[in-house]
């Protein structure tokens, strides 16, 4: 029997309904001879009774003096409330079962709490207990030290734990239960035709996520793709069958063909100040000036394009007057742009192919956008436009790349 890895997030257990349809998958699961293990987040969100956010309130109520350490007990605790309640429901139906700390399922990290990495996982544990028939719950998000210290994994961290323990066992699939049924063209709340993607690959399935999409951590795709290990993003509402994601050969070949889809979806990231500043001749040494001091002061830049007569990038809205203070430090001039937005198209089959920056030069200039700035690699081009143009630059590339004829299909 194939070992399945099932993950459900807080929307996913966060009510008795809910809790119920999580409930159905893993009889599906277990209906279809699968070992199953469930990693399951902390119920619902920031409010919701035991949600990690509204339990790190709770401590902000008493001094907000919580050491790291001490912050990864706290928010431990919630994904141990939702694993102990799936248990229950289960025990209550006669499916046998058992519950793993992070720890104890064999993650180890590293110690950098409240944002620790992974260093290995041993799964001995977890298939002794698969070997004994029991569904295998483990909290996601958290895992251990080599010295019993317990640590959280950051954003993302239960989709991580997901894909860490499917690339240890050698899981056939690692299904991702979320509150859609699978990866979009575009936000359907920004383009009312945007479609469901059936198939995507890693890396695309990457810079979505890079670029704003949040169905899936990226940190959590490296690590299936590094095993190769297929991940499908479903619905808990629903059976469908959601996007397998996978490597480009496994595509063709589920497809029967080759893929000639060269451009998989937009996305879009708002919120960000351009800040550019202009360089005098010969004043080649402000160039590591200006990011020795970004990256002194914590201060992430993105969309980075330098010449010889200008530096240009992006950071954060809530950033820029922080940077725009240090540069003028540094007896510079920047010019800030704030309120932008990068707006990202996205595809494998972007490399090599003539003619994709002169579609979506055309299909911003047709509706009056300006591009503040540009920068591409192999799978994704970028433009970075005012924030009051996102909307109708993401719709008019949707629509420019025929993405909108997928949805009709």
């Amino acid at each position: 029997m194939g070992i399945l890895v099932q993950k459900f997030g807080g929307t996913s257990v966060a009510t008795a309904e809910q809790r119920e349809r999580v409930l159905h998958h893993i009889r599906t699961a277990l209906a279809r001879e699968y070992r199953l293990v469930v990693v399951v987040s902390a119920m619902g969100r920031k409010g919701d009774p035991y949600a990690t956010d509204t339990l790190l309130e709770l401590a902000r109520q008493y001094g907000n003096q919580l050491a790291p350490r001490e912050k990864d007990l706290l928010m431990s605790c919630g994904e141990l409330i939702s694993a102990a309640v799936l248990s229950s429901m289960l025990s209550e139906r006669e499916i046998p079962n058992c519950v793993l700390t992070g720890g104890q399922a064999g993650i180890i990290t590293t110690g950098h709490h409240n944002n620790a990495q992974i260093i290995t996982v041993n799964p001995k544990r977890i298939l002794r207990e698969l070997d004994e028939g029991k569904v295998v719950i483990v909290t996601g998000f958290q895992g251990q030290t080599t010295d019993g210290e317990i640590t959280t994994l950051g954003r993302g961290g239960s989709d991580t734990t997901a894909t860490a323990l499917g690339a240890a066992l050698r899981a056939e699939y690692v299904d991702i239960f979320t509150d859609v049924e699978g990866i979009m063209t575009a936000d359907p709340r920004i383009v009312e035709d945007a479609a469901q993607l059936e198939k995507v690959t890693y890396t695309e399935i990457c810079n979505l996520a890079f670029q704003g999409a949040k169905v899936i951590h990226p940190r959590a795709v490296e690590i299936a793709a590094q095993a190769n290990i297929p991940i499908r993003v479903r619905s808990t509402m629903s059976d469908h069958p959601g996007t397998l994601v996978t490597n480009l050969s496994e595509i063709g070949r589920l497809a029967g063909e080759v893929r000639d889809l060269t451009i998989i979806g937009i996305t879009q990231m708002p919120g960000v100040t351009q800040v550019k500043i202009r360089l005098k001749q010969g004043e080649y040494d402000s160039q590591l000036k200006v990011f020795k001091a970004m990256a002194d002061a914590g201060i992430s830049v993105d969309f980075i394009s330098v010449n010889p007569s200008e530096i240009a990038y992006t950071v954060y809205d809530e950033l820029a007057d922080q940077a725009e203070a240090i540069l003028r430090d540094l007896g510079l001039q920047p010019e800030l742009l704030p309120q932008c937005a990068k707006v990202s198209v996205v595809g494998a089959g972007i490399a090599g192919v003539p003619g994709v920056m002169a579609k979506i030069s055309e299909a911003l200039t047709e509706e009056d956008i300006q591009i503040l700035q540009s920068a591409d690699s192999h799978t994704t081009i970028w433009v970075l436009v005012r924030g009051g143009d996102m909307v109708k630059a993401v719709r008019a590339l949707h629509r420019k790349f025929g993405l909108h004829r997928l949805h009709e299909s």
